[in-house]
């Protein structure tokens, strides 16, 4: 199968050109850097013709909710009106578990749009509903930092490693379109501020965590499950002192 990986040279479009490509597809990635804006539509048909499927994988530069919107939007239109004219009998889209539950945050906002543009296109799609990454946590700590305090509300959470996303995002594009949302997490459940002291401790960070339930996240306030996948989600392998001790070997 020829797969266009959109966003192919970040953390998860790189691990998953390589995946694919060991599978033995013919795995493109496709980013600014090799000549494809998804923004403008430069060079986004070129890279379509031909493909079987097309993986959207970007990210906004921006988190905050209008820039963010006008970038999924602007982006995911462009890209389906080429998938529709190159014929693509498979379109998918990496998105965020928990994003239609978190309505006052304008990213998950904007995310939901993204979604919805899919659903509505007409293309054979799939989506898949990632947990937060391991290599994230950091900057979740660092955007609920004030001086030298984290403050971070204790609720649930299931992260992921973002090998074992891109493996998900794999299974899900060589498979047959599910027209609906995959859901995947981690194999542990931790509290979000339980988890932030666990990281500062292994960097010998000194700042404090202090739970609160009115702790905001990224705009937002969660509730116990706001970050879990549904019951019956793909759970991925890898678990947290394996991927620190695979960090940490720079494997």
């Amino acid at each position: 199968m020829k797969i266009v990986v959109i966003g192919g040279s970040g953390l998860i479009g790189s691990k998953l050109v390589e995946s694919l490509a060991a599978q033995g597809h013919e795995a493109v990635p496709a980013s600014p850097k090799t000549g494809v804006n998804t923004l403008t539509g430069d060079g986004v048909a070129e890279v379509l013709d031909g493909a079987d499927a097309v993986v959207d994988v970007t990210n906004s530069p921006s988190l905050e909710g209008a820039a963010a919107l006008e970038f999924f939007e602007t982006s995911t239109r462009n890209l389906l009106a080429a998938a529709a004219d190159a014929g693509v009998g498979h379109y998918v889209a990496l998105s965020i578990v928990g994003a239609d539950r978190l309505p006052d945050s304008g990213y998950m906002r904007a995310k939901v749009a993204q979604e919805k543009l899919v659903a509505a296109s007409g293309l054979p799609y799939s989506l898949v509903h990632a947990t937060q990454f391991f290599e994230f946590i950091q900057g979740i700590i660092d955007a609920a930092t004030e001086g030298d305090t984290v403050h971070l509300t204790p609720v649930l959470i299931q992260p992921m490693a973002a090998d074992d996303v891109a493996a998900a995002v794999a299974e899900v594009v060589v498979g047959a379109p599910t027209n609906a949302a995959v859901e995947v997490g981690g194999p542990e459940q931790f509290r979000l501020d339980e988890l932030g002291r666990s990281f500062l401790a292994a960097k010998q960070d000194p700042r404090s965590v202090v739970g609160s339930s009115d702790a905001r996240y990224f705009g937002t306030t969660l509730e116990e499950r706001s970050l879990l996948p549904a019951d019956g989600a793909r759970t991925a392998g890898t678990r947290l002192d394996d991927w620190r001790t695979r960090a940490t070997h720079g494997k």
